[in-house]
């Protein structure tokens, strides 16, 4: 009996309207991270030679961050600059266009995630190497005395943070 109850589930299973059946819209994200990934595929197969997937390494990651800064759209101050600190200049400068720290952040988290979703394993990404984090770190600082804004690490909460007292936590409470 147990064997006629199985046929009748995988029918129902299989008997699925044709609308349901049409393929998904993919998310904006999931949209971006595959643009990004052919993106950086193309990259490494216009190189000289050609790189293969499966020899790129962080340091392929690190000159396709550089690469990407001739089409940024951020102003970043050199330290010679008279505007260098300012985080609203009055005037305009002929310091270079670079890439946001931001959006090299969250490039370099859609591609670490798109690695792994096409096959690398996480202990060889090259996207989560150390040397990629340093390189973010670095520019995100740079970025930031180049604006005058320091970047402050942010305090762990904890659970007695954000019940009561003077509210002078630099992290911010979201109330549900």
């Amino acid at each position: 009996m147990s064997s006629e109850r199985g046929k009748e589930t995988a029918e129902l299973g299989s008997s699925r309207s044709p609308s349901d059946q049409q393929p998904v819209a993919p998310s904006r994200y999931e949209s971006q991270k595959r643009r990004d990934w052919n993106t950086f595929g193309h990259y490494l197969r216009n190189q000289r030679p050609p790189v293969p997937l499966s020899q790129c390494n962080c340091n392929h990651v690190l000159e396709f961050l550089r690469y990407l800064d001739q089409f940024g759209k951020t102003k970043v101050h050199l330290q010679g600059c008279v505007f260098y600190g300012q985080p609203e200049p009055p005037a305009p400068c002929t310091c270079p266009l670079r890439q946001a720290w931001g959006s090299l952040d969250a490039l370099i988290g859609r591609l670490r995630a798109a690695y792994e979703e096409n096959g690398g394993s996480p202990e060889t990404n090259p996207f989560a190497s150390g040397a990629i984090r340093v390189y973010l770190r670095e520019v995100r600082e740079c970025q930031a005395k180049a604006r005058g804004i320091p970047y402050k690490k942010k305090k762990k909460a904890t659970s007695a943070q954000g019940k009561g007292g003077d509210g002078s936590s630099s992290t911010m409470h979201f109330q549900g």
